[in-house]
């Protein structure tokens, strides 16, 4: 195995000599006579541990040298002590102010470099391997994300197949309700920091509104595929897809407590909830209804407007903007309302694009 090294860089031989014999027993040592050979050095040699440089030199000086070396981004890994004149005491705070692990003055003493050099080298190496062990543990942590990830994917696009099978109508509309949901969550992201959304969490919500119907499962055929409006008492029954759906959450749910999981749970069952509390199962009022629920409630309603049913015809996305702005397919929040007017170009533009394309197949 190669030794380590050590550049030497100082226009005295004899300062050379000496510090070489200190330490050419346990590293390869490397020499220069000035800034420019410094260089070089630094250049020719990926093994160096560190750098033991003089200021005042010909050619280029020591300064010179850190210079090239802040501006390659090299001290942090490469230490560098200092070991400079009496006469030049002054330049001790602009060493450090370089990053400069340690200033020494001539004449130096041998043993103190020596000890001094072991120290830093030491604190050096731990520094590299710490940070080297944290990125193996960040690729480490990224790799079950990952893996929680796909696992999720396949939850989610098994569960939704299921009510495809039922329903192709209902299958179409989950496709398009995470479309509608993403657009809405990076609005509100932008323009409305107090809800203190991230990228992740984003993508997180729109991925779980995929299962916000998933709860249609539980709901007998003559309901769900009637062809006709609903009775009272069979729309009761089809409002207890809310809940059907978090029971069922909760049979998958294992050991997942986290974030994912809870915007599955909490849109699953109050995405049918409104502002003014006439929603339902919960009649949650207000802010008590979580953002991710408020949200796909809006894309919700608004897909099924714009949407095809067997016991309605299709409004044009102006007249379905216009019916939930106004309130006529119950209330939500003007931070959301604000949201859905500042995409509303985007969701016509998907409705028109999803048009051209057939998902059944």
């Amino acid at each position: 195995m190669r030794k380590q090294q050590i550049l030497i860089v100082d226009d005295e031989e004899i300062n050379r000599v000496i510090l070489r014999g200190l330490f050419q027993d346990e590293y390869e040592i490397v020499e220069a006579g000035n800034g420019e050979e410094a260089i070089a050095q630094i250049k020719n040699h990926d093994k160096l541990v560190l750098i033991l440089l003089d200021i005042v030199m010909p050619v280029m000086n020591g300064f010179g040298v850190l210079d090239y070396m802040k501006e390659n981004d090299l001290l942090e890994k490469i230490p560098v002590i200092l070991i400079t004149g009496e006469t030049v005491i002054d330049s001790d705070d602009q060493a450090y102010a370089y990053g400069v692990a340690d200033v020494m003055h001539k004449p130096f003493y041998p043993h103190i470099v020596k000890r001094r050099a072991r120290n830093i080298i030491e604190l050096y190496q731990n520094k590299y391997h710490m940070e080297e062990r944290l990125k193996e543990q960040e690729e480490a942590i990224r790799a079950q994300e990952k893996k929680l990830r796909e696992g999720n994917e396949f939850m989610i696009d098994a569960l939704s197949s299921v009510v495809e099978f039922r329903s192709l109508e209902t299958g179409e509309h989950i496709r398009r309700i995470k479309y509608f949901t993403r657009i809405l969550l990076k609005y509100l992201m932008k323009y409305f920091p107090k809800y203190g959304l991230t990228p992740m969490q984003v993508d997180e919500i729109a991925r779980a509104s995929a299962l916000h119907d998933i709860g249609k499962i539980g709901i007998p055929d003559a309901i769900l595929l009637k062809p006709g409006k609903l009775t009272p008492e069979e729309f009761e029954v089809m409002k207890t897809h809310t809940t059907i759906g978090c029971d069922l959450l909760e049979k998958l749910r294992r050991d997942q407590l986290g974030e994912f999981y809870q915007y599955c749970y909490e849109i699953c069952r109050y995405h049918h909830e409104r502002w003014d509390g006439n929603g339902y199962p919960d009649h949650l009022v207000g802010d008590e209804i979580p953002i991710s629920a408020q949200i796909v409630a809006v894309a919700d309603v608004y897909d099924a407007l714009v949407s095809p049913r067997v016991y309605k015809s299709v409004y044009a996305n102006n007249i379905a903007y216009d019916m939930i702005m106004n309130g006529e397919c119950g209330q939500f929040s003007s931070d959301v309302l604000e949201c859905f007017a500042l995409a509303k170009e985007d969701f016509f533009n998907i409705v028109e694009v999803i048009k051209m394309f057939d998902f059944s197949s």
